[in-house]
């Protein structure tokens, strides 16, 4: 299989196949998804314990798309019952490198987030 060149990817061309990169990365769920995959296989009941507030429909659809884009890998062990358990791929590590970094901005980042959205609410309030 081929693999495209980065060299012309420009992200700012609507046109630019690594837009569709950026649209699957940035769903509300995948920047979980993949770190706590970082810590080994887990069956999709694990991954619902670990991401709280994710509906089993998301999960679901989640797990699907990162596996159809070659991140995540399904495991079927064969069992009755049945048991799935999912794994990072070695593109889902390599993007997992940069959603860590990701996750650890937002944990130390977020009462300032926070702090400057009241701030601006505050002030649009005594605008208007």
């Amino acid at each position: 299989m081929a693999v495209a060149s980065s060299a012309a990817a420009d992200v700012f061309d609507a046109a630019c196949p690594s837009r569709r990169a950026l649209e699957l990365i940035s769903g509300k769920w995948v920047p979980l998804v993949l770190p706590a995959l970082a810590r080994g296989p887990l069956r999709n009941n694990e991954l619902l314990r670990r991401l709280d507030g994710i509906s089993q429909k998301m999960m679901t659809q989640t797990l699907r798309e990162l596996e159809r884009h070659g991140l995540v890998r399904r495991e079927d062990m064969r069992t009755v019952p049945p048991h799935v358990r999912y794994h990072l791929t070695e593109l889902g590590e390599s993007l997992n490198v940069a959603l860590v970094a990701l996750d650890r901005w937002a944990e130390t980042h977020h009462a300032q987030l926070d702090a400057a959205a009241r701030r601006h609410d505050a002030a649009a309030a005594r605008r208007a």
